[in-house]
């Protein structure tokens, strides 16, 4: 059975997003994303606590397939050291799983 997984993932603008998402399903490397935001974000960076809004990014793909999303959002997001993370999706639909897997399938 293929694993699913979902992958976030954020940036300081609507925009870069909106570009990272558009990138990834014309790749085939997501099913689907979705934009949140802005959001507001604590966290600490180079040793420093700041805060912030972001925008956050949510990905659909399967666990094949995340390698070469993740190297794709490392290569194309804003920031040197993003957060990318992917948690497993326990269940989900079998039509939507479906969906993720035929929308990821790389083209023959």
């Amino acid at each position: 059975m293929t694993q699913f997984v979902q992958v976030s993932t954020a940036t300081p603008e609507r925009q870069q997003a909106v570009e990272l998402a558009k990138g990834a399903v014309k790749g085939r490397l997501a099913a689907g994303s979705q934009i949140i935001g802005p959001v507001g974000s604590v966290f600490w960076h180079l040793g420093e606590f700041g805060e912030g809004e972001e925008w956050r990014l949510l990905l659909t793909t399967t666990s094949d397939r995340y390698p070469e999303l993740e190297k794709y959002l490392l290569d194309k997001h804003p920031w040197d050291s993003p957060e990318v993370i992917a948690v497993p999706i326990a269940h989900g639909a079998p039509r939507c799983l479906h969906w993720i897997e035929d929308s990821v399938a790389p083209e023959s």
